[in-house]
């Protein structure tokens, strides 16, 4: 997706908005645009989410066989990573930005 209001973060697997200014400086018509989009964006973190589960839960079965310490650590470590990305996307998840009123000239 190519858009001037939002980037890919590789960390999180999805587009995050990247504004330039000021929520209320934007127009009408762009907060719209950007609303639209963040609503795509947004349906798609639940299944972002499930996908990292399914990784971590990969990683513990990996975890439970391991018997070197130093790899155990390393495993624990993405175990970690991967669920602060999960709480990072739940965080993304819930933001639900609104259009700004604007007064009537």
């Amino acid at each position: 997706m190519k858009s001037e209001f939002f980037s890919y973060n590789s960390r999180l697997g999805i587009h995050l908005p990247r504004l330039s200014k000021d929520w209320p400086s934007y127009s009408s018509l762009e907060q719209e645009k950007v609303l639209l989009e963040w609503e795509r964006v947004r349906g798609t973190i639940p299944d972002r989410i499930q996908e990292i589960e399914v990784e971590i839960e990969r990683l513990q079965a990996e975890l439970a066989q391991e018997e070197n310490f130093d790899r155990s650590c390393m495993i624990n470590g993405e175990i970690s990573e991967r669920a602060s990305e999960i709480n990072d996307l739940w965080i993304w998840y819930r933001t639900n930005p609104e259009k700004t009123q604007r007064g009537m000239m």
